[in-house]
């Protein structure tokens, strides 16, 4: 499909006017070929497959930038899972930390915003080498400032890792008190998944999966302003069919946007194009909002009545949008709710709109699922075990993506506010509910697969 001028200029007035960007390019990296079973080796395999790989990739985003006009707001890199590549090290290496740092380093010498895949598949068992990655993550995402680490614990053909998700939970109350100088910002670099994806830009969740090329340019569009602009707009005795249209009309023209800078990235750096993720992934900026999308659609405030429903149908048509205009839209394609990450979301939050257990219901019709959301640092083990067992049942029941990237804030209770500036933002601290009890994070076992999941 020919991309035309028109739609150029119209692009470019969501550019001005609307907060329309390219939430990031990143370049999907294998590095199977890394292996070795000295961990210098092995890291220094790391970086200069990195670095050699990458030294284009922030020149080549800016000039794409310069030339359509279109801000590109991150670059990235995504490796392939950290513990695929570290089986030879389990019985010499103490830990896989020093692999994070040569990611970290790379990462600076190319100058990209993330790297992810310091991550491991456990969604039916745990590996000696996955428990030592998992045991490393805390450290390792504490001595590291761009490195993002993902785990995935469930999936619906095997059913949740129950072991696993017990593990995660600790293991976020491990990064946290590792870096609570930082308003626990190690956290913001960790996500637990079920029915994780191969092509996700995104971070911090994104690694570059097995059954991916050597290396792929992966592109995420980002335009929430967009779609809360047109949406502001249409008069209010416009029924949801006619909503719904004007989802999937202005969301098909971003992923055009989206299209052809992907192409042009691909050729470019001489590498696969990958996919194209059209996510609604919102900024702290004023107007540039999930939540004001679904209070442009008629709920009073989000988190009341009605939210749910919303959320539902803007993400389904942004589905179907983004589908109707490329061929390779992929990854996780639809609308994120990261609190810290809304002004929106914040603002309901704080006017007790919103609250976690809504969020809960909400994350059943979106794309991920509990996204940057800070907790009391005191919360328990069992209450975070709980948390993120809820939302991988949510994904492994109803065959959909579900992630959970809580900040237990070490030193802060509800009401009060971790800062972290940038597309980070900021979030006031949630109260959760406390009645998780102590049996059933220590029952362990594996929750069996759906019935869904004989499909063969």
């Amino acid at each position: 499909m020919q991309i035309t001028p028109h739609e150029v200029r119209e692009t470019l007035a969501m550019v001005s006017e609307q907060h329309l960007d390219i939430r990031t390019i990143t370049l999907g990296l294998s590095i199977r070929e890394c292996a070795h079973d000295d961990i210098a080796v092995c890291s220094k395999r790391v970086y200069e497959r990195l670095t050699r790989a990458a030294e284009n990739l922030v020149p080549i985003a800016q000039q794409l930038a310069r030339e359509y006009g279109i801000p590109i707001i991150n670059k990235r890199i995504s490796v392939s899972p950290v513990a695929e590549v570290c089986a030879a090290l389990v019985n010499t290496a103490e830990d896989f930390v020093p692999i994070a740092e040569a990611m970290d380093r790379a990462a600076l010498e190319v100058g990209v915003d993330f790297i992810g895949g310091f991550s491991a598949l456990v969604q039916k068992g745990i590996s000696a080498t996955d428990s030592k990655l998992i045991a490393s993550i805390p450290r390792a995402l504490a001595s590291t400032k761009r490195v993002c680490s993902s785990v995935n614990v469930g999936s619906t053909r095997a059913g949740i890792n129950m072991d696993a998700v017990l593990l995660m939970a600790q293991t976020m109350l491990d990064t946290a008190a590792l870096t609570a100088s930082e308003d626990s910002i190690g956290c913001a670099k960790l996500v637990v998944f079920a029915n994780a994806v191969e092509d996700n830009p995104f971070m911090a969740g994104a690694f570059h999966g097995s059954g991916e090329a050597e290396a792929v340019v992966n592109v995420g569009v980002s335009g929430p302003g967009v779609v809360r602009a047109v949406l502001r707009d249409m008069p209010t005795d416009a029924n949801l069919t006619q909503v719904a249209e004007k989802i999937k009309a202005t969301t098909f023209k971003i992923t055009r946007a989206g299209e052809l800078v992907a192409r042009e990235a691909s050729k470019r750096l001489g590498v696969a194009m990958g996919i194209l993720d059209l996510s609604l992934a919102p900024t702290p900026a004023e107007g540039d909002s999930v939540a004001e999308i679904i209070e442009a659609i008629g709920v009073g405030k989000c988190g009341g009545p009605g939210t749910t429903a919303a959320l539902a149908l803007l993400n389904d048509a942004v589905k179907k949008g983004g589908v109707m205009a490329s061929s390779s839209v992929g990854g996780l394609s639809g609308a994120f709710i990261p609190v810290s990450e809304d002004a929106g979301m914040i603002s309901s939050v704080e006017m007790g709109a919103l609250t976690l257990d809504k969020l809960e219901a909400m994350t059943s019709v979106c794309s991920v699922g509990l996204d940057m959301i800070a907790i009391p640092g005191d919360t328990s083990v069992e209450t975070i075990f709980g948390i993120i067992a809820d939302e991988m049942a949510i994904g492994v029941i109803n065959n959909k993506t579900t992630a959970v990237r809580l900040v237990p804030a070490i030193g802060k209770s509800v009401g009060e506010r971790v800062e972290y500036g940038g597309l980070l933002g900021s979030a006031p601290v949630m109260a959760v509910n406390p009645f998780a009890g102590e049996v059933l994070a220590h029952r362990g076992g594996r929750f069996p697969a759906p019935l869904s999941s004989l499909r063969n």
